[in-house]
């Protein structure tokens, strides 16, 4: 169909639907992984000079909730380095060409597996409509197609830190469940000892004992 002939509504939500496919490729990775006890998991992403990336982590299920986290350029030179943080963002512009690596490791735990959910953001989120600067009559309808396009974006940033959220709460929720279950079960075994014991020692002190009766004959 010749682009002509398409109503101004109708091109409207095509460069819409456009724009939200060039934002999905033109941002990073997002991603939630099991990261295991003694375990180091490693992802790496090609940039551009000039570009604005942003790396975004935290940690929702395990142990203290805390993580160790590296990041480095194409030479190997560190760029970001934490240890033991449950959540942090660090935002930076590539001053090389190159593949970059960021790693989380989860070697200081011993026996506690970690779920890490992270976005890297790689590059500016491109315009909604290239020439949107030009005086049209689309000018007004343009200018509130880009505000809620704005708007649903902050949407989507605030439904996934609202699901990590949630997800870390549930898990704290579960494991103070079970923590509480293993006390209360252990109470209970303490009880029922002690009023055994207790019952024993009564039944003992009430026993009968037999009594040794020595008569006197005249």
């Amino acid at each position: 169909r010749d682009w002509a002939t398409l109503s101004a509504w109708q091109l409207v939500l095509v460069q819409v639907l456009w724009a939200y496919l060039l934002c999905g490729w033109t941002f990073g990775s997002e991603l939630t992984f099991e990261l295991p006890d003694n375990a180091k998991q490693c992802f790496y992403e090609d940039i551009t000079i000039g570009t604005k990336c942003t790396l975004e982590f935290q940690v929702v299920t395990g142990g203290h909730y805390d993580v160790d986290c590296r990041l480095e350029d194409a030479d190997g030179t560190v760029l970001y380095k934490e240890m033991k943080k449950q959540y942090d963002s660090f935002t930076f512009t590539a001053a090389k060409n190159g593949t970059y690596k960021f790693c989380f490791s989860n070697e200081f735990s011993t026996f506690t597996h970690k779920t890490v959910y992270f976005d890297f953001q790689v590059g500016e989120d491109p315009p909604l409509f290239p020439n949107e600067n030009r005086v049209t009559a689309l000018t007004q309808m343009e200018s509130a197609c880009v505000s809620i396009h704005e708007a649903l974006k902050s949407v989507i940033d605030y439904q996934t830190h609202f699901r990590l959220r949630e997800a870390q709460g549930r898990s704290r929720a579960e494991d103070l469940n079970t923590r509480v279950a293993f006390w209360s079960i252990g109470e209970a075994l303490i009880l029922l000892v002690v009023s055994i014991s207790q019952v024993v020692l009564l039944r003992s002190f009430f026993s009968d004992r037999k009594t040794t009766t020595t008569r006197v004959g005249s």
